[in-house]
């Protein structure tokens, strides 16, 4: 499929205020069109967060085909589940308000439900509940694409046998989020939409957010789309009004969900305690991790820092949106076609945009090193590649012990650098040097200067 990309870098609702360099641009833009051209995928709109603010912001490729339509960022796509953190945030606002608890039961508001005096918020929100879900189906079935209500929804699939105890285990199940929207209209006294709206579509500035289930959804905005096996693309058919309630109903631009990622860095629209909940991994009742926390999957990177991500399935429409609240960076993927490519997308950008920072002293750093290993061997050092403390380590008898045990293992085969990290206003780096008898490892300590403040050798086996 011959894509053509539009570039628009500067929205209204969101000024690209962070940079990223040329050739990062260029790279996201490749990665972009090449995974939707290998997907067959019309259209995705991308946004990327930096330093806590939106700096890449583009729509690539067609709204509509047959006639094409190029889509430009200011199109609201279908974010489907991704809607999931924002149903959450408002039973967290109203906790906030001392209007209910999430170790409230949902008794206290649906005393008919399953088991429903057993079954806490915290729950539903985690999925942990036991109730069954209305919409595991990637398609819509005949049933689906009749109008319902939520009511008729928690009726069907919330007053039938739960597929496990509460607390359990850990089941995606859209009927918690049913039930959870329909707790916040009893507890606000208000529509769900009108309360997103107000309290937190509004501050936030996100202009575009449109909830599919109440409105038409506009001919301005893109087309979904679904393919048959690996055929050409087909519109896709619309859910019936409803299905998506409170589990998926938001539709937006990518920039406009970016400032939702924003405001979780920032900590905008929850205080502490209630983001805290939002984002703390939810455990079984076996002391089992569920790897999410309310809304929204909760992991660590391999640096430590945290990830906060979902993707969300309409039919037609595939999203993934993740937030890295460490470091400050944030990328939204929105796409216009079933099992559309927005979680490869999203994992290259990742990759990208994570990869570590160049290392411009690694060569020389690894120079010297075999070079202070070869002088140990010999009996000797070189002066010049240390600072007074690691001189003064390096008695006499220090490097005659140094000397004879390294003779005896034979010449190194390999000598590789195998971790680096900055500590103490010096660089600390690892590495592994492999003989015919011996594997060892060297740590190390870089002054700016290029000197070494320490130089450590142990055995790995």
């Amino acid at each position: 499929m011959l894509l053509r990309v539009v570039l628009i870098l500067t929205m209204a609702s969101a000024p690209l205020t962070a940079q990223l360099s040329e050739a990062t641009l260029q790279t996201i833009r490749e990665i972009v069109r090449s995974s939707l051209e290998a997907a067959g995928t019309p259209a995705a709109s991308v946004a990327i967060v930096k330093d806590g603010k939106v700096a890449f912001a583009e729509a690539f490729g067609n709204a509509k085909v047959g006639p094409n339509v190029p889509a430009t960022p200011a199109m609201r796509f279908k974010i489907a589940s991704n809607s999931k953190q924002l149903t959450a945030t408002a039973i967290l606002l109203l906790a906030e308000e001392k209007k209910l608890s999430l170790s409230d039961k949902v008794s206290r508001f649906f005393p008919d439900l399953t088991r429903a005096n057993e079954i806490t918020l915290r729950q539903l929100l985690s999925h942990t509940s036991g109730y069954s879900d209305y919409y595991p189906l990637d398609y819509v079935a005949p049933w689906m694409a009749r109008d319902t209500t939520p009511a008729e929804i928690m009726t069907k699939w919330a007053k039938i046998p739960l597929d496990f105890a509460p607390g359990t285990r850990w089941q995606y199940s859209n009927t918690n989020y049913v039930i959870a929207g329909q707790i916040v209209e009893k507890a606000s006294h208000q529509p769900l939409l009108t309360f997103l709206q107000s309290r937190i579509l509004d501050k936030l500035g996100m202009t575009s957010a449109l909830d599919v289930t109440a409105s038409n959804w506009s001919p301005e905005d893109p087309t979904g789309y679904l393919h048959y096996a690996t055929g050409p693309v087909r519109p896709a058919p619309p859910e019936g009004n409803n299905w998506m309630w409170a589990a998926g109903e938001l539709a937006m631009t990518a920039s406009d969900l970016a400032l939702w990622n924003i405001s979780l860095i920032n900590g905008t629209i929850l205080k502490p305690a209630a983001l805290k909940a939002l984002t703390t991994e939810v455990q079984l009742s076996g002391g089992t991790g569920s790897r999410y926390a309310l809304g929204l999957e909760v992991t660590n990177l391999t640096n430590g820092h945290r990830r906060w991500a979902h993707g969300g399935g309409a039919s037609g429409f595939v999203s993934r949106n993740i937030t890295y609240p460490d470091d400050r960076m944030a990328i939204t993927v929105l796409t216009n076609c079933d099992a559309g490519p927005a979680a490869t997308i999203a994992q290259k950008l990742e990759d990208l945009l994570l990869a570590p920072s160049a290392d411009p002293t690694a060569t020389s750093s690894l120079e010297n090193a075999k070079k202070l290993y070869a002088a140990l061997t010999d009996g000797r050092v070189q002066k010049d590649l240390l600072d007074d403390d690691l001189t003064a380590y390096f008695t006499p008898q220090a490097i005659a012990d140094f000397s004879a045990s390294l003779k005896a293992i034979g010449a190194p085969n390999s000598f590789t650098q195998t971790s680096r990290q900055d500590r103490g206003g010096m660089t600390h780096r690892a590495f592994t040097v492999r003989t015919a008898l011996k594997t060892l490892r060297i740590s190390t300590f870089v002054t700016p200067d290029g000197r070494f403040s320490q130089f450590l050798i142990s055995p790995v086996d």
